[in-house]
C-alpha cells in the first residue's frame, strides 16, 4: 500500500476553510505572500517529505546515533539534508528579508513543520532547532553575533541549538549552576555542563551554534540571575579558521524513540577556554530564551499531532485491507471474511484516532493564528492576541503531547499481534511521540502555569478573551440544525468549567497554593478537552457550509467524515470532562494529604 502520513486535504481545508490564511497576506507584516506562494511552499514541503525524508524514517529508528572517539555520528543522508534545508530556504523561511528569509507567517512556518514531522520527526528536529536558535541571535544579540552566526545557521552549515537543562537543574531553572567568568576581551568564560541537548553535536554539520543559559559570577540568585549565550562548540580564531571552543560531548542519551537526532550531553570549559558571547542584557536571559521555549512549545503540540497523523493513516489504511472475521450479524463460516474497518470497535479506534488529530490539528493553528496577529497588529488589538497566545500556548502544548499517546496506542491495537512487531511501524510511532509530554516542559509545569498564572493574568482578562472567541463561534455553528445538540453541551461544559475556576481560586485563598495547584493536570486536561470540542464546531460549521454549497473545493466524502469526527468528539471525549471536573472541586485532597512516607 501506498504511504499517507498526513492528510493535504485536511490541511489545506485547515488553511483556508477554516483560518483563511489569505488574510494574512493583507497585514503589513506579510502582505509580501500571495496564497499561490503559500501552496507552492506547501507542495515542496511535501515533495521533500515525501523523496527525502519518509524513506530514511525506518533506517533512522534502527540505526540511531553513536559517539565515537567524543564526536556523534548520525545518518549519512543528515549532512545532505542540512544542506537542502539551508539551499532551499526551510531553516529560514520565517526570518527577515535582509537575513536571507522568506519572513513567512508562523503559521506557515508550523504546517511545513507538520509536514516534515509527519514524515520523519527526527528529520525535522535540526532544521527547526536552527531556526529557533538564529531567530534568538536575530532578536536580541549585537549586529556583530548576527553577522558572525547567522547566515551559517541558516545555510545550514551550522547547527542552532538551546542548552537549558543540567544534571540537577531541569525543569527547575532556578538552579542552573553553568557559570560565566567576563574577561577583559569583553567574552566570557563558561564553565559547567548541559545534558539533553538536542543535536547538541554531531557530524550533519560543520559547527554547533548552542544558546546557553549560565549564570555570570556575582549574579543574583534565582531566574533573575540568568544570562543568556551564544557558545559555539567551535570558534573563529584570528585567522578565520575554526578551533576548539572547549566544548566537548561527554554522552549521548540513548532513547526509546525519536531515534534520528541524537541528545547529547555536554561539558564547557575543562580547559578553562570555553568562549561565550553575551546576548543582550547580563540577568535577563531567562525572558530571551522564552521566545524559543513559547515557539518550541508550540512546536512540540504541532510534532505530537504531527506523529498521531502518521500512526493514524498507518492504522487506517491497514484496518481497509486486513480481513479478519465476520461482521456481528453474519457468522456464517462459508462466507469470505470482512476487512477489520468494518467492525464497530475498530471503526472507534479510527474515529478516536481522528478526531483527537484534526481537533489538535485545528487548536495548534488556532494559536499559530493568534501568534500571526500578534506580530502584525498594535495597540489593544496587538494585546488580545499575545493574551489569547498566551492562555492557549499551555494546552496546545500538553493536549496532543498527552494524548497522541493514546492515539498512537490506538493505532498499534488496530493492527492486533502485528502492532506489537517491528515488521509495521506501529510500535515506532507509539514509541516516537512519548517524548512530547517531557519535552519544553511535563505536563505538570504546563498545568501549573496554566491555573497558576495564565487563568488569574491581568485579573482573569485572557481567560476572558478566550471565552469570548469560543462564545463567538458556538453562535456561529448554532446555525446548522446539526450542530445544535453540541453547541448546548460545550455551553453546560463551559459553565462547569467556569464554576470549577472559582471554587479553585477560593481554595487558593482558602487552602493555599499547594491545595491549589495539587490537581492542575486535571485542569489542564478539560480545558484542553474544551478547547477541542471549540475547534470542532469550527471545522463542522465550516464544513456543513461547503457542503451545502457544493463546493467543488473538497470532496463530499471529506466534508462529511468531519460530521463523524465532530460527533464522536462530542459523544466520547467531551464527556470526560464531567469526572475530571468533579474531581476538582472534590474537598479531599489526598494527594496533599498523604505523606511521602505513606507512599510504600
Amino acid at each position: 500500500m501506498s504511504e499517507i502520513f498526513y492528510s493535504k486535504e485536511n490541511l489545506h481545508f485547515l488553511l483556508n476553510g477554516v483560518f483563511d490564511i489569505s488574510e494574512l497576506c493583507k497585514l503589513g507584516r506579510y502582505n509580501h505572500h500571495t496564497t499561490e506562494g503559500f501552496d507552492m511552499m506547501l507542495e515542496a514541503a511535501d515533495s521533500l517529505a515525501t523523496k527525502h525524508l519518509r524513506p530514511i524514517l525506518m533506517e533512522m529508528d534502527r540505526n540511531p546515533p553513536q559517539l565515537v572517539n567524543g564526536k556523534i555520528t548520525v545518518h549519512p543522508a543528515m549532512r545532505s539534508l542540512m544542506k537542502k534545508f539551508g539551499d532551499d530556504g526551510w531553516i529560514s523561511m520565517s526570518a527577515p528579508q535582509e537575513h536571507g528569509g522568506l519572513h513567512a507567517p508562523f503559521t506557515l512556518l508550523q504546517a511545513v513543520g507538520f509536514i516534515f514531522a509527519a514524515a520523519n520527526y527526527s528529520t525535522m528536529a535540526y532544521p527547526f532547532l536552527s531556526n529557533g536558535a538564529a531567530h534568538l541571535i536575530e532578536s536580541f544579540a549585537t549586529k556583530d553575533l548576527q553577522q558572525q552566526f547567522i547566515p551559517k545557521i541558516y545555510s545550514g552549515e551550522w547547527q542552532g541549538t538551546m542548552a537549558l537543562t543540567e544534571p540537577e537543574a531541569g525543569s527547575s531553572l532556578s538552579d542552573i549552576v553553568t557559570t560565566a567568568e567576563k574577561t577583559a576581551s569583553g567574552h566570557y568564560l563558561i564553565k559547567g555542563q548541559k545534558i539533553f541537548i538536542s543535536c547538541g553535536d554531531h557530524d550533519a554539520c560543520d559547527n554547533v551554534v548552542h544558546l546557553m543559559l549560565a549564570r555570570i559570577k556575582g549574579a543574583p540568585a534565582g531566574t533573575k540571575g540568568i544570562s543568556l549565550f551564544v557558545v559555539p562548540q567551535k570558534r573563529i580564531d584570528a585567522s578565520g579558521s575554526l578551533v576548539s571552543n572547549d566544548v566537548s560531548t561527554a554522552g549521548l542519551f540513548h532513547k526509546m524513540g525519536y531515534h534520528g537526532a541524537p541528545i547529547a550531553h555536554l561539558i564547557m570549559g575543562e580547559k578553562e577556554d570555553c568562549h561565550g558571547y553575551l546576548v543582550g542584557e547580563e540577568h535577563k536571559g531567562l525572558s530571551y530564551m522564552f521566545q524559543m521555549m513559547n515557539e518550541a512549545r508550540i512546536g512540540v503540540g504541532m510534532s505530537a499531532v504531527a506523529i498521531a497523523s502518521a500512526a493514524y493513516y498507518h492504522s487506517l489504511q491497514y484496518t481497509k485491507v486486513r480481513k479478519q472475521g465476520r461482521k456481528i450479524t453474519d457468522k456464517d463460516p462459508v462466507k469470505p471474511q470482512t476487512e477489520i474497518i468494518n467492525h464497530a470497535d475498530v471503526k472507534r479506534m479510527l474515529l478516536f484516532q481522528k478526531s483527537i488529530v484534526e481537533g489538535s490539528l485545528s487548536l495548534c493553528m488556532q494559536s499559530t493564528w493568534y501568534f500571526d496577529m500578534w506580530k502584525a497588529t498594535v495597540g489593544e488589538e496587538k494585546e488580545k492576541y499575545f493574551l489569547l497566545l498566551e492562555i492557549l500556548t499551555p494546552i496546545v502544548k500538553s493536549y496532543p503531547a498527552e494524548m497522541s499517546i493514546q492515539t498512537t496506542s490506538a493505532a498499534l491495537q488496530c493492527f492486533g499481534g502485528y502492532g506489537f512487531t517491528k515488521d509495521f511501524m506501529a510500535e515506532l510511532f507509539f514509541r516516537e511521540t512519548r517524548i512530547h509530554t517531557l519535552h519544553e516542559g511535563t505536563t505538570a509545569i504546563h498545568g501549573m502555569d496554566l491555573l497558576g498564572r495564565k487563568v488569574t493574568m491581568q485579573n482573569g482578562k485572557a481567560v476572558q478573551l478566550l471565552l469570548r472567541e469560543i462564545a463567538e463561534d458556538m453562535k456561529r455553528a448554532a446555525q446548522h440544525q446539526l450542530l445544535q445538540p453540541y453547541v448546548s453541551s460545550l455551553k453546560s461544559v463551559l459553565n462547569d468549567l467556569q464554576q470549577t475556576t472559582f471554587e479553585l481560586l477560593a481554595k487558593a485563598q482558602s487552602k493555599g497554593a499547594e491545595v491549589f495547584l495539587s490537581d492542575a493536570t486535571l485542569y489542564l486536561e478539560a480545558f484542553g478537552i474544551v478547547c477541542v470540542a471549540w475547534q470542532w464546531l469550527k471545522q463542522c460549521a465550516s464544513a456543513n457550509e461547503k457542503l451545502a454549497a457544493s463546493s467543488a473545493a473538497y470532496s463530499q466524502e471529506f466534508l462529511k467524515s468531519k460530521q463523524h469526527a465532530c460527533g464522536y468528539y462530542f459523544e466520547y471525549e467531551l464527556p470526560k470532562t464531567v469526572y475530571l471536573l468533579q474531581r476538582l472541586r472534590s474537598k479531599n485532597n489526598i494527594t496533599v494529604a498523604t505523606a511521602a512516607e505513606e507512599i510504600v
